[in-house]
């Protein structure tokens, strides 16, 4: 058989040689071993233990010494294999602890930064709500602008464009600027109702007649825009400055500054305006520790990392921060209402972050802009409070007799 000397003898583990007499003195064999059986150099070859043996046939000494070096090659890749794969199991652990370390390293910058611009952010607006007047309702105004235009380019995103056509870039930037003016005109107006119907009736006959093929969804989400980014904004300016009743049990007014404005400062509105904010960072800060710490039902599909748990306790920490603070402030005056109003502020606080979490989602992004750093937008820190203004307003103004005082 001259076809048997070509067998690829270094594919297999091979046992030393030895004397095979019968088939009950083999040994053990296991996956890819050989066996070599000599009787006068003719060697037997028995492949995965198969009772099928393969001839080879040698002329000269030479053919044991050529086995031998087969062996010993063979001996010799299973060491190299063993250590490569070694090798490559140390390269794939290290890159991993590597990666865990950046990955924890990261988090903890990204904490820092949210801790920092986060405190500067409740000191800055702390201090302009106290100011009030037209300090307030400019601030207010920027923030709608950058919210306006985050809120448009989540419109013209791909995510969103897959399933509806977005309205023209020119409308977006108009609407943008319109929506900041909101809070200036409902400042001087006092109302902000005719303002902002005829802005909707000039937007919608600027798409209707826009060349090409005006669509549905052109108009729904700049009228959506309008209402969403700049007419729900408006009642902060109303709560803050429209309230103007002094808030006459609050003591801290008796020991304000009279270059500050003395005891007259302290209205309802500036009270309430600050029961409510107060109450809308207690109850984010308080339903991301709890969700943090006991989450474990998932609360809706929109926002996955919200619970029903940590829900929960924002609710708790809410309502307890509105009535602490209405103990503070002498308002309201009833056990009642203060609850009332924590629920309220609630309501409307997580209300407002998952319609902003649904819109992102189908725009397909995690933040609605980068500006602040380790917080994203301005959409996502101020989703909370766009809902929460009006219904503020609405409960002091409608519900609250002598408005709470």
């Amino acid at each position: 058989m001259a076809s048997s000397s070509f067998v690829e003898i270094e594919r297999f583990h091979l046992i030393p040689l030895l004397s095979v007499t019968c088939p009950c003195q083999r040994p053990l064999l296991s996956k890819n071993s050989l066996i070599l059986n000599r009787k006068k150099l003719n060697f037997d070859l028995l492949l995965n233990g198969s009772k099928t043996a393969v001839p080879v046939h040698a002329k000269r000494a030479t053919a044991k010494r050529w086995l031998i070096t087969s062996v010993a090659r063979a001996e010799a890749d299973s060491v190299d294999e063993d250590s490569s794969k070694e090798e490559v199991k140390k390269d794939h652990i290290s890159p991993a602890k590597e990666d865990s370390v950046s990955q924890l390293q990261q988090k903890a910058s990204q904490l820092k930064k949210r801790i920092i611009f986060g405190l500067g952010i409740g000191i800055s607006a702390g201090g302009i709500v106290l100011a009030g007047g037209w300090v307030f309702t400019v601030a207010l105004a920027a923030v709608v602008l950058v919210g306006a235009r985050e809120y448009f380019e989540l419109v013209r995103s791909r995510g969103i464009t897959a399933g509806m056509t977005p309205p023209p870039r020119y409308v977006s930037r108009v609407c943008s600027v319109i929506c900041a003016f909101m809070p200036v005109l409902t400042l001087y107006f006092g109302q902000i109702d005719i303002p902002v119907t005829f802005a909707a009736f000039v937007v919608a006959m600027a798409l209707l007649l826009q060349r090409g093929n005006p669509r549905f969804s052109q108009l729904s989400s700049t009228i959506f825009g309008l209402f969403y980014c700049g007419y729900l904004p408006c009642f902060w300016v109303k709560l803050r400055c429209g309230l103007a009743a002094p808030a006459l049990n609050t003591r801290i007014g008796t020991t304000w500054p009279v270059l500050l404005g003395g005891q007259a400062h302290w209205t309802v509105g500036l009270v309430a305006t600050l029961i409510s904010m107060s109450s809308i960072i207690a109850a984010d800060t308080y339903a991301f520790i709890g969700g943090k710490a006991f989450g474990r039902t998932l609360l809706t599909r929109i926002s996955p990392k919200k619970t029903w748990e940590g829900t929960i306790v924002g609710l708790g920490g809410c309502i307890a921060t509105s009535v602490v603070l209405s103990k503070f402030f002498s308002w309201p005056t009833s056990l009642l209402s203060a609850i009332a109003f924590g629920f309220l502020n609630f309501f409307g606080s997580i209300f407002g972050d998952l319609t902003e979490s649904m819109i992102k989602r189908d725009a397909g992004v995690k933040d609605s802009g980068s500006l602040i750093p380790g917080h994203g937008g301005i959409l996502d820190r101020s989703d909370s409070y766009i809902f929460t203004g009006a219904l503020a307003y609405s409960f002091v103004k409608a519900f609250l007799p002598l408005y709470g005082v």
